[in-house]
C-alpha cells in the first residue's frame, strides 16, 4: 500500500499549482520528491538545508508576508528540534503554517533515538491555537493534508506514520467518528491505531470512537458516547501515552468517570528492533490492548471508581 509520505508529495505539488499562497519549506529530507515541483516553482519550494530552526522561521516570516507555508521534514526535526521557534516564531507572532511530520513515534527503528518523536503531540499540547491532525491512512492524509492549507492562516500539525489501517474513512477534520456501539465503556482510537483497537475490542461490548483530529479534541462526541456507552474511557494513542488524559477528563468533569490512557511509554528502547517489534514492546498490538481495555472495563463493572492512570509503561525492548 501506498504510504502516507508517499501521498504528500503528489497532493502538495497540486496545492502549489492551484494555489498561489503555497509555499512548501524543506530541510533536504523529502526534497527528491519535489524536483520537478522545484523546477516549476523555483521561488516556492525552499530547501534551507540541514537547519530546522531556520526552516521554521523562515515559514513563519513567510506567513506574515501573507504566503501559506507548508513545512516538512521528520517528527524529531520538526516539532523538537526548533521547538522554541514554533513557540515563538509560529505562537508568539501568530503567524500561521503547516507543519507536516513524517518518521512518527519510532517510525524508523533504526535511526535510532535521535529520529523517534513520541512526545511530538504532547509539546504541541503545551502552546495555545494548534490543530493537530492524525490521519490513519493515505487517502485520509490527503484529505487531511489539503483540509489543513485551506484553513485560512491557522497553525496546523499533520503528523503522518507509515503504519496505517487497511482501509479509510471519511474524515472531516473536526469531528470523531464513531465506529463501533456498545454500553460498557468507550475506546477513542487515534489515526493509525484504529484496526489494532477493532481487533482487540472485537466481542467485547464497548464503544470504539474513531479520531484523526485530535485538536481541538472533539469533547461533544466523547459526551455522547458515554451518556449511551458508560463513563469509563480509554485512550489508544500512537504517540506518548496520556497524552490526551487532561482532554478526556476535562470533557466529562462533571460526572464520575475513569480515564486510561495507552500509547508509547516514556522508557526509553534502546535496542534498533523492527517496527512491529517497537508496537508490540510498547503495548499497541492486538493482543496486549485486549488485556489491557479488557481488564479496564471489566473493573469498572465493579463498585466504586479509580483515578485516571496514562496505564503501565511496556518494559521491554527488543
Amino acid at each position: 500500500m501506498e504510504t502516507m509520505r508517499d501521498r504528500f508529495a503528489p497532493v502538495v505539488t497540486r496545492l502549489l499549482e492551484e494555489d498561489p499562497r503555497v509555499v512548501l519549506l524543506l530541510a533536504e529530507i523529502g526534497a527528491a520528491a519535489f524536483t520537478e515541483a522545484a523546477r516549476r516553482h523555483p521561488d516556492r519550494v525552499v530547501n534551507v538545508g540541514i537547519r530546522e530552526q531556520l526552516l521554521v522561521g523562515a515559514a513563519a516570516g513567510m506567513a506574515l508576508t501573507g504566503l501559506r507555508p507548508v513545512v516538512h521534514t521528520f517528527a524529531s526535526f520538526l516539532v523538537e528540534r526548533p521547538f522554541e521557534q514554533v513557540k515563538l516564531d509560529l505562537g508568539h507572532q501568530d503567524a500561521g503554517a503547516v507543519l507536516v511530520s513524517a518518521a512518527a513515534s519510532f517510525d524508523w527503528p533504526a535511526g535510532g533515538h535521535t529520529h523517534m518523536a513520541p512526545g511530538d503531540v504532547a509539546l504541541l499540547n503545551t502552546l495555545d491555537g494548534w490543530t493537530v491532525h492524525v490521519p490513519g491512512h493515505p487517502d485520509e492524509a490527503g484529505t487531511l493534508l489539503r483540509h489543513a492549507v485551506a484553513a485560512g492562516d491557522d497553525k496546523v500539525y499533520v503528523r503522518l506514520s507509515l503504519q496505517a489501517n487497511a482501509r479509510p474513512l471519511p474524515v472531516d477534520g473536526e469531528r470523531f467518528r464513531t465506529v463501533r456501539e456498545g454500553r460498557g465503556g468507550v475506546v477513542v482510537a487515534v489515526g493509525p491505531v484504529l484496526d489494532a483497537v477493532l481487533a482487540a475490542t472485537e466481542g467485547l461490548d464497548v464503544t470504539v470512537l474513531y479520531a484523526t483530529t485530535v485538536r481541538p479534541f472533539d469533547t461533544a462526541a466523547l459526551r455522547r458516547a458515554t451518556e449511551a456507552a458508560g463513563t469509563d474511557v480509554v485512550l489508544v494513542e500512537p504517540y506518548l501515552a496520556g497524552t490526551s488524559v487532561a482532554a478526556a477528563n476535562d470533557a466529562l468533569s462533571d460526572v464520575p468517570h475513569r480515564v486510561l490512557g495507552l500509547g508509547v511509554g516514556r522508557r526509553e528502547l534502546r535496542r534498533y528492533g523492527r517496527l512491529e517489534e517497537h508496537v508490540a514492546a510498547h503495548g499497541l498490538d492486538a493482543r496486549s490492548l485486549r488485556e489491557r481495555i479488557g481488564a479496564f472495563t471489566a473493573a469498572g463493572a465493579s463498585p466504586g471508581l479509580r483515578p485516571s492512570s496514562t496505564g503501565p509503561d511496556r518494559a521491554t525492548a527488543r
